[in-house]
Order: C-alpha cells, then sequence, then structure tokens
C-alpha cells in the first residue's frame, strides 16, 4: 500500500468554494455529444453570475453540440507528484450566443477564442449542478470528521 494513501483524504466542497475554485481557472473542459458519441475540449472560459461562457468559432463541433443541449464543464488543479489537489464539476444547459450586441459583451469580459477566426461566438452552460472535492493531507484532528469521504468524481482514484 502506497503511504500516501494514509496522509491524504477527499473533502465535498459546497457550491461556494467550487465556484471560487472556478472562477480561478485559466483553462476548463466541455463535456458535449458530438455525433451520438462522447466529446471532451479544453476551451478558455469566463464566468459571470450563473453562466459559464466559452468562446469558440460559429463552426465549432462545441458550437453545433451546444444547442440546448446538457453539457458538463470541469476545471481542476493537480499535484501529480504529492497527488493533491481539487476539481470543480458544473452540469446544465447550454445555448448559442451569437447576437452580435451580447457577443460584444461577453467580449468585455477579456475573454476570447483560442484560435482567430472573422467571426466568434460563445456557448453558455447555465450553472445547475455544481460538485467539487479537494484531495489533500488528512489532517491530524478530522478523522472520521463529517463531510470527509472518498466519494466524489472528477480526480483521478
Amino acid at each position: 500500500m502506497d503511504t500516501l494513501d494514509d496522509e491524504r483524504d477527499a473533502l465535498a466542497l459546497d457550491e461556494a468554494e467550487c465556484l471560487r475554485l472556478l472562477d480561478t481557472a485559466a483553462i476548463g473542459r466541455i463535456a458535449f455529444t458530438e455525433g451520438a458519441l462522447p466529446a471532451v475540449q479544453p476551451v478558455t472560459f469566463v464566468r459571470d453570475g450563473r453562466e459559464i461562457y466559452v468562446p469558440t468559432h460559429r463552426g465549432s463541433a462545441v458550437a453545433a453540440a451546444s444547442r440546448g443541449a446538457v453539457v458538463a464543464f470541469e476545471v481542476d488543479q493537480v499535484d501529480v507528484d504529492t497527488r493533491t489537489g481539487w476539481n470543480v464539476t458544473v452540469v446544465g444547459p447550454s445555448r448559442l450566443i451569437t447576437d452580435p450586441a451580447e457577443v460584444c459583451r461577453l467580449d468585455g469580459l477579456g475573454i476570447g477564442p483560442w484560435v482567430p477566426s472573422g467571426a466568434h461566438c460563445y456557448v453558455g452552460v447555465q450553472v445547475r449542478l455544481v460538485r467539487g472535492r479537494r484531495i489533500g493531507p488528512r489532517p491530524a484532528t478530522t478523522a472520521g470528521a463529517p463531510g470527509l469521504s472518498s466519494a466524489g468524481a472528477g480526480l483521478p482514484s
């Protein structure tokens, strides 16, 4: 048995902490359906209130798959050496944003597509279901404390 397993614990995060951590990440991953198969793509993003905005191009797979579909969005930070970190997953309905006035407003939030092109748009993901967990050093005084469990999704087990 790896001694690290005895020194780490998983803590489920509340929604406020999940949203705070979401705002610290520079890159996220959007999971969607493409051709009846699951697809995941790294993206830049910004959160404004209860919606996450992903800049993309009008003809992209993300744009095509995000017209009202329920999608997942994930961010994380992992230290491979210590096997610690956190992850946050948001699930909610998406919408394609092409209205020039709304695109201009979202451009003002300081995020843009990675690949420059003429016309871009945004995918909005409503924050409906939020889950997160942190894996870190096991506090000596919290063995068996409520809220600590190995349950959760996203980080490697």
